[in-house]
């Protein structure tokens, strides 16, 4: 899609802005889909043979690193969804602006500061 068309849509970010978010994202989603390819190489099993009691415990870790991987992946690539759709910067709640220093910072942010503090505070 043109970028022009989603700096039409999402009137806070300059055309600028949005491209370097992409680049951004789009390095992301890279880095995510190789640390999944070299955690899948790296996988402990549970069968291996124990040094010391320590496979269960990296078997737990591992497990946890491929989910944050892929959870992050996920909102990556739903983010570029959204920039495609021309819905990228707009909270996914109130339906205001995602401050842009919020995007900088955390480039696949699906929601504004505030619903975002709302959210954390009701889990």
């Amino acid at each position: 899609m043109n970028h022009r068309l989603i700096a039409d849509r999402t009137t806070h970010l300059t055309p600028e802005e949005l491209t370097a978010l992409r680049e951004n994202l789009l390095e992301q989603r890279l880095f995510r889909r190789e640390q999944l390819q070299q955690l899948a190489v790296a996988a402990p099993s549970r069968t291996d043979e124990p040094r010391h009691d320590d496979v269960p415990s990296r078997v737990e870790v591992h497990v946890k690193l491929v989910a944050c991987a892929r959870m992050v992946l996920a909102d990556v690539e739903a983010a570029l969804r959204r920039m495609d759709e021309g819905r990228y910067g707009v909270c996914g709640l109130c339906r205001g602006p995602v401050a842009a220093e919020r995007l900088a910072i955390v480039p696949q942010a699906r929601y504004c500061g505030r619903c975002r503090q709302v959210r954390e505070a009701g889990r």
